[in-house]
């Protein structure tokens, strides 16, 4: 089991519109054939895909894919239990996807102020 704070240590997530399967498991630090397999348990996970069934994964895709991984890895939920959390009304209050986008705010911020600064 990974620590809590473990989602911290993320990698921000870049200013690109999609993504594809291997950028996103590097992002979310999730293996390709996890996402795989989330994707048929979360009827939120819902990428875009094109030629040959390839994978392209939105912003929104990255974050919920981080808010599922930190319900099972960090919170100790099972499927079902992150499941009906991310269905129900508390979905609309977590806690957990406010803070990553105030944190990926704050890195998009800050690499535009060193872009001014420059």
């Amino acid at each position: 089991m990974l620590e809590p704070s473990h989602n911290d240590e993320l990698p921000a997530i870049p200013g690109k519109r999609y993504f594809t399967i291997g950028e996103v498991s590097d992002l979310c630090l999730v293996k390709p054939h996890v996402l795989r397999y989330w994707e048929q348990e979360f009827p939120q996970l819902k990428p875009v895909k094109r030629r040959g069934n390839r994978r392209y994964y939105q912003r929104q895709d990255v974050i919920m894919i981080r808010q599922i991984r930190s319900l099972l890895y960090d919170q100790g939920y099972t499927i079902g239990g992150a499941r009906q959390r991310l269905s129900g009304d508390e979905a609309k209050d977590d806690e957990t996807q406010y803070k990553q986008l105030i944190r990926q705010m704050i890195v998009e911020l800050e690499d535009l102020l060193k872009e001014l600064k420059a």
